[in-house]
Order: C-alpha cells, then sequence, then structure tokens
C-alpha cells in the first residue's frame, strides 16, 4: 500500500520548525530565563547556582576526577599546566552495575556499598598513595540540591538508581566516609558539579570567549555564565555559571506525537523540551510517526542510531535504509514510500536542532542584555551533536536566521571528555585562589 501524499504531508507538518517557530522558542527561552533570575521556582527551568565561574586559565597541579554521570564511573589523575594544557596521568573506570556479578545502583543494594566502590576506584587511580594529599572535584549528574561548591544534596535519583540512603545527602560526605573507612585521608573531595558546567569550564580552560556550556545526547540540558550574580567565595571569574535543566524548558507548543509520547513516558509533564529534542526520545518519535504513516496496528522500535543510518544513506536505491525500515516495520516499501519515510527522519533530525538552536540564541540574548553580541562559542559535547547527520549544519543554518548579521559571532563547537577535565579543573579553582 502506497503512502498517500495527503497523509505524508499531514504527518511531515507536525514537525516542522518554521523560522517564525524558533525565533518563538528563542524569545520564550530568554524571558524564561528573565523569570528564573528573579524567582526560580517561577521559570520552568531550574537554573540551579553551580558557585563557580570561568577559570583564568592559569589554574595548575594535579588534581583527580570522579565523573559520576551514570552506570559507568571513571576517575581520573590530570595535572593541568595551565593555558589550556593538561595530561591525563591516569584513569580507571567500572560499571556500577555487572548482571549476575553485582549491583550498586538497584533497591537491594546500599549507600556504603555504592560509595565503598567509588573509594576503590579512586585508591586504584592514585595507586594505593595514601601520603600525598589529593584534592578531588566531582562531576554527578543528577539532580541535586547545591548551596556551596563542595556540597550537594542528591534530591532524587534517576537514569534507573535505586540505592537507597543517598536521595537526600551530600554526596562528598559519603564519599569521604567511604575514603575514610579505605584508609584514605589524603584525598580531599572539595567541588561537586553538573556534567553541563564541567563541559564549560572544560572548553573555557582551553580556549577563550566560551560562556555556554551543553550536553547534546541521550538527554539534553544547558549551562551559561550569569555575569549579574557572584559567589562570596569568588570561585572562578565572570559571574557565575547556572545550571538551567532546560530539558524542563515547558515554554513551548509540543505536537501530537509530542504529547502522545509524554503522556506515555516514565513522568508524564515533565521535561517537555528534553523529549522534543533528544537522542533518546527522538526515536520514539520517528516510530511513533511512522506508525501512523504506514497505518500499521503494530508499534515500531526506531532508534537514533536507525534514524542516522537511514538518514546518511545517500544510495540510489536506498539499500541501507531499506534494510533497517523492511527490519522494523515488517513491510517490504515502494521507493517512492521510503523516500517518505527518510524524509520523515530528516525533519525530526531538524527540528531538534533547530529548537536545540533557539535555546542557545536565548542565551546570547541574555547575555546581550540588549546590548551588543560579543564573539563566543558554544561548547557542546554528546553523540548527537557529535555523530547525528544534519544537525550541526542545521544548527548553523538556524543561528543564521535567528540572528543575522551577528551570526558570525556565534559558533558551537565540540568538547569531548569534559566530564573529567572540568573536574578537574573546578577542583584547583576551589583550591587555588
Amino acid at each position: 500500500m502506497a503512502i498517500s501524499e495527503g497523509k505524508f504531508q499531514d504527518v511531515l507538518s507536525e514537525f516542522a520548525a518554521t523560522p517564525e517557530f524558533i525565533r518563538e522558542v528563542a524569545t520564550d527561552f530568554q524571558k524564561d530565563l528573565q523569570i528564573g533570575l528573579r524567582d526560580p521556582k517561577s521559570s520552568s527551568m531550574r537554573m540551579l547556582k553551580s558557585y563557580v565561574g570561568l577559570p583564568t586559565g592559569k589554574e595548575t597541579g594535579e588534581y583527580l576526577a570522579l565523573d559520576f554521570g551514570g552506570t559507568n564511573v571513571r576517575v581520573f589523575r590530570v595535572r593541568l599546566d595551565g593555558e589550556g594544557r593538561y595530561e591525563i596521568i591516569k584513569r580507571v573506570g567500572e560499571p556500577l552495575i555487572i548482571p549476575g556479578e553485582y549491583d550498586y545502583i538497584g533497591k537491594n543494594s546500599t549507600a556504603d556499598q555504592m560509595f565503598g566502590f567509588l573509594a576503590k576506584l579512586i585508591d586504584d587511580a592514585i595507586d594505593g598513595d595514601h601520603t600525598t594529599k589529593f584534592y578531588l572535584g566531582h562531576t554527578f549528574s543528577f539532580p541535586s540540591a547545591q548551596e556551596d561548591l563542595n556540597n550537594a544534596r542528591l534530591i532524587i535519583w534517576t537514569k534507573e538508581f535505586a540505592t537507597p540512603g543517598v536521595e537526600g545527602k551530600v554526596v562528598n560526605d559519603l564519599l569521604l566516609d567511604a575514603l575514610k573507612k579505605r584508609g584514605i585521608e589524603n584525598v580531599v573531595p572539595v567541588a561537586v558539579i553538573n556534567d553541563t558546567v564541567a563541559v564549560l569550564l572544560s572548553a573555557a580552560y582551553k580556549q577563550a570567549d566560551i560562556y555556554t556550556g551543553s550536553i547534546y545526547a541521550t538527554g539534553h540540558n544547558t549551562c551559561y555564565l550569569e555575569s549579574s550574580i557572584h559567589d562570596p567565595k569568588g570561585f572562578g571569574v565572570g559571574g557565575m555559571i547556572l545550571n538551567l535543566e532546560c530539558g524542563n524548558f515547558m515554554k513551548l507548543t509540543p505536537n501530537r506525537f509530542d504529547v502522545e509520547l509524554d503522556q506515555k513516558s516514565e513522568k508524564p509533564g515533565e521535561q517537555r523540551f528534553e523529549k522534543m529534542v533528544s537522542g533518546r526520545y527522538m526515536g520514539e518519535l520517528f516510530s511513533m510517526a511512522v506508525t501512523e504513516l504506514l497505518s500499521s496496528d503494530k508499534k515500531f522500535d526506531f532508534t537514533s542510531i536507525d534514524m542516522s543510518a537511514i538518514v546518511s544513506d545517500e544510495s540510489a536505491n536506498l539499500e541501507k535504509a531499506t534494510a533497517i525500515i523492511t527490519e522494523k516495520t515488517g513491510q517490504n516499501l515502494e521507493l517512492a514510500d521510503l523516500k517518505k519515510v527518510k524524509e520523515l527522519d530528516a525533519a525530526i533530525i531538524i527540528r531538534s536542532a533547530r529548537l536545540v538552536t533557539a535555546s542557545y540564541v536565548g542565551i546570547v540574548w541574555q547575555r546581550a542584555n540588549g546590548g551588543e553580541i560579543v564573539k563566543q562559542h558554544v561548547a557542546v559535547d554528546g553523540s548527537v551533536y557529535e555523530k547525528m547527520p544534519l544537525v550541526q549544519e542545521n544548527i548553523n543554518k538556524a543561528l543564521q536566521e535567528l540572528l543575522g548579521e551577528n551570526a558570525s559571532k556565534v559558533t558551537t563547537i565540540l568538547d569531548v571528555g569534559g566530564s573529567g577535565l572540568g573536574a578537574a579543573i573546578a577542583a584547583a579553582m576551589a583550591v587555588v585562589k
């Protein structure tokens, strides 16, 4: 059965991201920032203070970095040489769960087990040296309430974590206790930051004119330097980095597929923006749209990896795309219909890139505060930004549309592995005044 042109255009139009639409999103994003600066509880974004500004680039010394953002935990020994130079002296890493062997993230585990595991990794990273003093920075990428640079209290576990005894606790206190139980009293946790903040610190250490850091991957979040806020302790320069938790930006209109996805999600009514742009949800949106396009009673199950492979197929007969679509749908589509599916795929990716760009521009406008837009880069880490076809070119197109003659002043750059380096830089900023 061929896909009717009318049905195709109807489904395709749901993912249109017109210049007018993304300008409205950018404007509303800036407004939500301004509301949040006056009263964070009134914004749809969390607007969390990081209690750190930008590095000077003169931070030096050897530090430990704990990167704890998912089931794979890593610890680095990093030597900072200043002016953007650094060396990773050692890295160790292990998963918090190996099915059939151990599980430190399940409801039957304990906080002591989890943080004891982290302490062991740190011991491995310092080669059992319990004499030399090491200052440790901690990238902890879970929702936390923070009152200073070194104290983050876990609000709630996400990412399928369920370890009891951690929610409501200061994570670096738990880590310090675990280190002491292992006889490691020479490692001192001094900073805890979010992964977006780590990306910004990492990139700003290596390059000038960077005020925004973002994760654009399975999930999505952004932080930026707000010059109007300063921490009395004065870690860093230029103001304070705000972790927006902008995946929860709600002031934009979802399409019918977005609404259905949200209603069926683990947390309906939350993370609207993330559900419209991130890698985790793009495959679900594509699956729902193709299911409707093909009038199927069976729910399809495409992933963002499938989408990447389909949209990158430039062969005349779409051989690779055909194999994926046939496997996922169980239908043998004509070439004309395969091209429609590919075009729908591209539309979902392009909408994601344009919406994310709108959020970046909202930040650019906010930082300019009605004045001149200065030269700047947005540092981005994540598989969608790095690897998904169409993303970077459509970010550039959207920047041109929204910023016009100022577009040449704003660029996005890839910063890979910022979580580890950023944590080390945060540690240096906390101890070197």
